[in-house]
């Protein structure tokens, strides 16, 4: 594995907080792009995030420390699927994050399209076979197939149900779906947040507790944000979670005793002339982190 340098790794850090071998934190970038069914761009999200993160403080008043230098973040050189697609780019993802895993690392996933969540969820799973999914989206992605491929980016967490127990997934702020979705959810016992039962007080005042209420010791995270603070997405939908909502709820995660093992941050698709989403996302990574340890 190739590391990225000062100039293009995570926080541009020197090489005594990013080498591989220091560095408990490890980014993996995934700019896999093939299956986008609106707006374009997510394979230039990794990089957009990265080259923002550089603008990101180290010091975090929350928490009183500055992290990257207590624990180390490694930059990975990004993936060249080489044309590669569907089950064989997966598999490369899959490999990457299994090897790192297997160092112990803190791994994080940038995508890309919402398909390679399943590659870095797939590799927790092996190593964390009681973990849950918490899935932060619009989409509740159990569509079968879409535009006649099973690796769509509105298919992943069918592909992920394949193999994953479905009552450990939790969804949270789901708002668009087709109706065989909506009868999967309920046949297969899938803990399923919609954003409009949230705003209407269906789940009561300390929804958030019902969400951890539903999730295991060990828990991977993957993310999609709201459009109003978010725009740069290739498939936006109104109504969804803001930073403080997301943040609320990780810090519940945090305080109920259990333990963020992994995430992935995917869908950014950036905006020429817009940088506000592209610090957002690496703000919330680095904020991800440091609620994580």
């Amino acid at each position: 594995m190739k590391i990225m340098d000062i100039e293009n790794n995570f926080l541009a850090l020197e090489d005594e907080n990013s080498n591989i071998d220091d560095s408990k934190v490890v980014i993996v970038s995934a700019p896999y792009e093939h299956t986008v069914s609106y707006g374009g761009g997510t394979k230039y999200g990794p990089e957009a995030i990265i080259k923002a993160s550089q603008f990101v403080e180290f010091y975090d008043e929350e928490f009183d420390r500055e992290l990257c230098f207590e624990q180390g973040i490694c930059t990975i050189e990004p993936i060249d699927f080489g044309g590669k697609a569907n089950k064989e780019a997966l598999d490369m993802i899959y490999d990457q994050v299994k090897e790192l895993l297997a160092k112990d690392k803190f791994v994080i996933t940038l995508g890309g399209e919402h398909t390679i969540s399943s590659a870095p969820i797939k590799a927790h799973h092996e190593k964390y076979p009681n973990m849950s999914v918490l899935q932060f989206d619009a989409h509740s992605d159990f569509r079968d197939t879409y535009e006649g491929s099973k690796y769509s980016h509105a298919s992943i967490m069918a592909r992920v149900a394949e193999f994953f127990p479905n009552d450990k997934i939790t969804q949270v702020g789901i708002r668009a779906q087709c109706i065989e979705e909506a009868n999967f959810i309920k046949e297969n016992k899938v803990n399923t947040f919609y954003a409009n039962a949230i705003r209407r007080g269906v789940h009561g005042q300390d929804w958030q507790q019902s969400v951890v209420d539903t999730l295991a010791d060990e828990v991977y995270i993957t993310f999609y944000f709201d459009p109003s603070i978010m725009p740069a997405t290739g498939t936006p939908e109104p109504d969804g979670f803001l930073y403080h909502e997301t943040l609320d709820l990780l810090r519940k995660i945090k305080a109920s005793g259990k333990r963020v093992i992994g995430f992935d941050v995917v869908e950014l698709a950036p905006m020429e002339g817009l940088s506000h989403p592209d610090i957002l996302t690496a703000s919330l990574i680095y904020k991800m982190l440091n609620i994580a340890y």
